[in-house]
């Protein structure tokens, strides 16, 4: 204990252990709350990414209190889990980073997951609660060389794509969801009439019951679906209700459960093929006539707009030639839509031939009849759609916009371009704003002015030496900081300022004349006033 005590001593004061660990050790009780683990384990040494960021969970509210929605690796390891009370998972870890659940991104997410699964791995696919998939792979399991490698071909996926994902192959949906959120296996594949073996030591919880049927079960002691298989199924159903028989039935195979796929959305398109190869600008503008019409029927059944097309000529050496344009709003007008594909004719090279021309819909929107008016005279409201497409189809996209408002403080992220027939955001700010706005602010030199808040005196910009006859400022803007951490003391006093020859123009000065931190005291032109 003297050895002990020299060695406390000659520690430093900020490393000596506190008065309460010097106590009496053998008195400590246990922590209730405390996750059990084994005293022969040895705790794993936290990595240092796990040191930087402590263990994430996410809520939601059940039943007026919060309780885990979900946990990362390192909240699991230490005991917490889905369903456990946020108190308690407080009790356990007070560093925890606690964020609310989102239900709908998930599901989203699912089903963005299931479209994929349905144009790469099967042709049926369904999203199964919150946190699943269903995928029929009858038939196709061979294309991966067997179940095996067809699981961890998907597996090897959802890792790169940040998921963490377990798999269960059963001829049973039923027993697919037990095995996969109750097995014990991160692969898990049950054999042709075994269902009931594999499912016969699982808790009840697994037959994807209610909470009423899973506390009336626990009431009367059944705890595993092998006991729930043993007793009468009479008694069963009148105590606990008749779906819990269906869901085991449903496991068991007894009873069908089919699968409600989800449909992913197939793009307008028609096509033409051609006896003998094309090659003239007349025929081709015949071919696009008569697909334009076709298209339009399809979008009209369907009750689409098209806003942009893609024409794709096929030419009998397999090289394609693509032509695409757009659409300023939906429509389904085949003079419009055939004017637009006829402008790109000359870029088309048939080459030896085209052998045949499909035309797609590549984005498309609902778009509802139109009622028309009697007033069809100079009164009638200009339609300026016709107008901009043929613009942007001969200049391009950046040929024509609209300037719009964005949310943000900094000047230069505060100005948007949109559609010319989009609406647009108007600027709610006290100060004006120059009429010209810069792309990027362009550096001043020579400059001369007083600090720490004065407007400049005189300056050159462009090779052009500028007199100040008045100035007003300053308007301080300062960086945000949530984008990223160079912007947290950044700050940029903007002035009025005009020249002797009535110039008006723009001008800041990057810092606040006091503190380094808040920039170099560098002048720069950001805009002119007309």
């Amino acid at each position: 204990m003297q050895m002990r005590a020299q060695q406390i001593e000659s520690l430093p004061v900020h490393q000596r252990p506190s008065a309460r660990e010097l106590g009496r050790r053998s008195e400590v009780a246990d922590n209730p709350f405390r996750a059990m683990s084994s005293p022969t384990k040895a705790k794993p040494v936290a990595s240092g990414v796990e040191q930087m960021f402590p263990p994430m969970v996410t809520t939601i509210a059940q039943k007026q209190r919060m309780i885990l929605a979900a946990v990362d690796d390192a909240a699991a390891a230490a005991g917490l889990h889905p369903g456990m009370a946020l108190t308690h998972a407080r009790a356990l870890m007070p560093d925890l980073d606690v964020r609310d659940a989102d239900p709908q991104g998930d599901r989203a997410l699912l089903h963005r997951l299931a479209l994929f699964a349905v144009r790469r791995w099967t042709p049926t696919a369904q999203v199964d609660e919150l946190d699943g998939l269903l995928m029929d792979i009858s038939g196709v399991a061979h294309l991966f060389d067997g179940e095996q490698r067809m699981a961890r071909h998907i597996l090897r996926f959802c890792h790169r794509a940040g998921l963490f994902g377990r798999i269960a192959i059963a001829d049973t949906v039923g027993a697919a969801h037990a095995l996969a959120r109750f097995g014990k296996e991160r692969i898990s594949i049950c054999r042709t009439h075994e269902e009931l073996t594999a499912l016969g030591s699982m808790p009840i919880a697994a037959l994807r019951l209610d909470e009423r049927q899973r506390d009336g079960a626990q009431r009367l002691g059944i705890e595993r679906i092998g006991d729930l298989v043993a007793m009468p199924r009479a008694p069963l159903s009148r105590r606990l209700g008749g779906s819990l028989l269906r869901r085991l039935d449903q496991a068991t195979g007894r009873l069908a459960e089919p699968l409600v796929p989800v449909v992913p959305f197939e793009m307008p398109d028609v096509v033409r093929r051609f006896a003998e190869p094309i090659g003239a600008a007349e025929t081709i503008a015949r071919v696009i006539a008569d697909l334009t019409q076709d298209l339009a029927r399809l979008l009209l059944s369907r009750g689409l707009g098209v806003r942009m097309l893609r024409l794709v000529c096929e030419r009998v050496d397999r090289a394609e030639q693509a032509v695409v344009v757009g659409t300023a709003r939906g429509t389904r007008d085949i003079a419009h839509m055939l004017r637009l594909l006829t402008m790109k004719i000359e870029t088309i090279d048939p080459g030896f031939g085209i052998d045949s021309m499909r035309l797609i819909a590549l984005r498309s929107e609902p778009l509802d009849p139109i009622a028309l008016t009697a007033d069809f005279g100079e009164n009638a409201p200009a339609d300026l759609a016709s107008l901009v497409d043929q613009i942007v189809t001969r200049l391009g996209q950046a040929a024509i916009y609209r300037p719009t408002a964005r949310q943000s403080d900094v000047p230069e992220r505060s100005i948007g371009r949109v559609f010319p027939l989009e609406a647009a955001d108007c600027w709610s700010t006290l100060w004006p704003r120059p009429a010209r706005m810069l792309r990027r602010p362009e550096r001043i030199e020579n400059v001369l002015a007083g600090l720490p808040d004065h407007p400049p005196k005189r300056f050159r910009w462009r090779g052009v030496t500028h007199t100040i006859a008045c100035a007003d400022g300053p308007e301080r803007i300062r960086g945000e900081w949530w984008r990223r951490p160079g912007e947290s003391y950044a700050v940029r006093d903007y002035f009025r300022v005009e020249n002797e020859h009535g110039e008006r123009f723009w001008v800041f000065r990057r810092g606040d004349g006091e503190h380094a931190c808040s920039g170099d005291l560098s002048w720069h032109i950001h805009g002119i006033f007309g």
